[in-house]
């Protein structure tokens, strides 16, 4: 029997200091009513402050990674304690000399153990700011330092970011970016060996499909011609390491207040998220947890979280390259809302992964 992920992977560190998924789709993916309960993978907790902006009653954060719950952690504490703008001062957003300054101001309203995490990293802190200091930050860090330099100048990287209509974004792509070197550099730098060794852990990549590299070609096209990357803060933040003006949900001045607000509705558990809390709830972010597991494991898991599940509750998950959905089990109980899934992959702009998946529990 296949050794489940806690026990394949390593966990000790930050793994993602930011979200990686967008959560103006995740929100769209949910019912739009107050009052309601999440269950949410903690991940960097970006996406469980977003769940607060629907107005739930509760959100439950649960991860099996003391790194990425002390994340969310220093997230809480940073609305409680901070202004808007050193809130993105602090994890990376904006430039700024006086970031450890902002950490030890933040750190007083943590917990003894978020404390003492959180200040073993202030120098990178400092550096790079607090959502940067991820292993998967510093492998997108290392992609714009010593591979992006040997595909495109500097200035090409920031033309990349120039408003344009779709016919101009084909030219640009095709013309001035689309080269040799881009393709056999993403072949060796996202190939599954490096991913797994720089970035992701290497038993993440145990149940993938494909190449790596030409996965990722495929998505930066996508993002680069179908979308307009000058609204894009992921690959702003892959090619040039800042967001600039555009900010990822959580991030913007305009959701920061009702967060601040909502902050308290927040449970934050250690451990497998089926086994979080009791349900029922009425909405599932389970992120790309399925990408690591086996189909048969897979199934386990999603029954266990459907037993937990309002009638009417929705799954929200991402696949990169592995194809996860629900279990033929549940087949009749469970509805995949394929309509509205092609309504937001198409706004989606974290565009690296491969599916968006809502499924909805059947009355």
């Amino acid at each position: 029997m296949t050794a489940s992920i806690d026990q394949r992977a390593s966990f000790e560190a930050v793994r993602y200091a930011q979200a990686w998924e967008d959560a103006d789709v995740l929100l769209g993916a949910f019912h739009k009513r107050p009052g309601q309960r999440f269950l949410s993978i903690c991940a960097a907790g970006d996406n469980v402050l977003a769940l607060l902006l629907l107005d739930p009653r509760e959100v439950v954060a649960a991860d099996l990674s003391d790194a990425q719950i002390a994340c969310l952690r220093l997230r809480m504490a940073a609305v409680r304690v901070l202004p808007h703008d050193a809130f993105l001062e602090l994890f990376g957003a904006r430039p700024s000399s006086r970031r450890a300054a902002l950490l030890n101001e933040v750190l007083v309203a943590c917990d003894p153990d978020t404390r003492a995490f959180w200040q073993a990293l202030e120098p990178q802190v400092a550096e790079f700011g607090a959502g940067n200091v991820g292993k998967f930050e510093n492998y997108f860090r290392l992609f714009r330092r010593y591979v992006l330099p040997l595909i495109h100048t500097r200035a090409t990287v920031e033309n990349v970011f120039e408003k344009r209509d779709r016919a101009a974004r084909v030219r640009f792509f095709e013309e001035r970016w689309n080269n040799r070197r881009w393709n056999l550099c993403t072949s060796l730098f996202f190939s599954r060996t490096v991913m797994g060794w720089l970035g992701r852990d290497p038993a993440f990549f145990d149940h993938v499909e494909g190449s790596a590299g030409a996965h990722v070609r495929n998505k930066v096209r996508f993002a680069a011609v179908d979308q307009d990357p000058s609204e894009n803060p992921y690959m702003r933040t892959v090619l040039t390491g800042r967001s600039a003006a555009v900010l990822p949900t959580a991030w913007r001045e305009e959701t920061y207040r009702a967060i601040v607000d909502r902050v308290d509705r927040i449970s934050v558990v250690k451990g497998p998220v089926q086994r979080a809390a009791d349900g029922p709830f009425d909405g599932f972010n389970l992120s790309d947890i399925f990408e690591y597991m086996s189909v048969d494991e897979t199934a386990q898991i999603y029954a266990e979280l459907f037993a937990q599940a309002a009638p009417g509750a929705r799954f929200v998950y991402w696949n990169m390259m592995a194809p996860r959905t629900a279990p033929s089990s549940l087949a009749g109980s469970i509805a995949r809302l394929s309509d509205l899934e092609a309504e937001l992959k198409q706004i989606d702009k974290a565009f690296f992964y491969a599916d968006l998946i809502v499924e909805e529990k059947t009355p």
